[in-house]
């Protein structure tokens, strides 16, 4: 089986596909992978995918097929050479004479209905899609699309730039004797906020209407889409890689002083097995057994009984 993490970076990068399905109109995306799938429609109202495994396609084709007995992989590598066509805009027509349509349920679910043969006998096949959470929606639609929004408006500010340079470098050469040899090519100068206004006033009502616009997901915006999200996909594998190393190189600085504090502790620990001392109340007892510290410890003792004063120990 192949890894989640891997699917879903593969799914990702691949754009979105205009399809049209039983008439209707929809952006499809779709990763089919050895015994498993994950497809994503939208139709810009609502966004729907199913994942699904080995084990839940077995479970649905003998749902649908009461008489496949077949193991997943005998019929699976069949149901990707008869759905992939009608999801990726292909002008190469299904193999084996399918037949897809859409059902759009009440509870909101979409469903596609195949049909087809498989060794001369018929196939069914249902895509049983809920509508995805917003987390897959922003990762798939939002945020690639803000991000190609970015990018081409820069684009156009960087295009602007250009041909306003190159209206300076025509006016140069004219001003130094250089006339045009066909009228033809006489073009006005460059103003950028008129050839703004003057481009929304006429492509507007064309992008926004209902029939144009919004399904041409043409080939420059789906290499721009495929591009960004690549990039996205590689970054955050670098930055998770950098995470890692930090993880597992510790401080070296840390670990010397963490060093010296246990030859301290271990210097320490030495010292007071040496001579410990416990406290008894006011007196402090000197619990070795050195003969010099006990000939001190009676001279003490003895000077103290003649002076008749309090015994406060042997360490002040």
């Amino acid at each position: 089986m192949e890894a989640t993490g891997a699917s879903t970076d593969v799914l990702l990068q691949k754009p979105w596909l205009p399809v049209a399905i039983d008439s209707c109109q929809l952006l499809a995306k779709c990763f089919f992978g050895e015994t498993r799938y994950h497809i994503l429609l939208t139709d810009l109202h609502c966004v729907w995918e199913e994942t699904l495994h080995s084990t839940g396609i077995q479970t649905r084709a003998q749902e649908l097929n009461k008489r496949l007995q077949a193991p997943v992989k005998a019929f699976f590598s069949h149901l990707c050479e008869v759905v992939q066509p009608c999801l990726s805009a292909s002008d190469v027509p299904p193999k084996g004479e399918a037949a897809i349509s859409v059902m759009q349920l009440d509870a909101g679910d979409l469903i596609l209905r195949l049909k087809s043969k498989l060794a001369g006998l018929p196939f069914y096949w249902e895509f049983r899609c809920t509508p995805a959470p917003v987390t897959v929606v922003c990762l798939h639609l939002v945020q690639p699309l803000l991000s190609m929004s970015h990018v081409l408006n820069r684009q156009v500010e960087q295009l602007g730039d250009l041909v306003s340079r190159k209206d300076a470098e025509i006016q140069d050469y004219k001003e130094n004797g250089a006339t045009l040899s066909r009228a033809r090519l006489q073009t006005d100068i460059f103003e950028r906020h008129i050839y703004k206004d003057s481009f929304l006033e006429k492509t507007l009502p064309v992008v926004c209407s209902d029939h144009h616009g919004i399904w041409d997901f043409g080939g420059d915006l789906q290499e721009l889409y495929t591009a960004i999200v690549s990039h996205r996909i590689t970054r955050k594998h670098k930055l998770s890689e950098q995470d890692q190393l930090v993880t597992t190189d510790p401080d070296p600085t840390a670990s010397s002083g963490a060093e010296a504090g246990a030859e301290g502790g271990k210097a320490d620990s030495e010292s007071n097995h040496i001579s410990p001392v416990e406290e008894v109340g006011d007196h402090m007892v000197h619990t070795a057994k050195a003969p010099q510290l006990v000939a001190c410890d009676r001279a003490e003792r003895a000077s103290s009984k003649a002076k008749k004063k309090k015994v406060v120990g042997l360490f002040r």
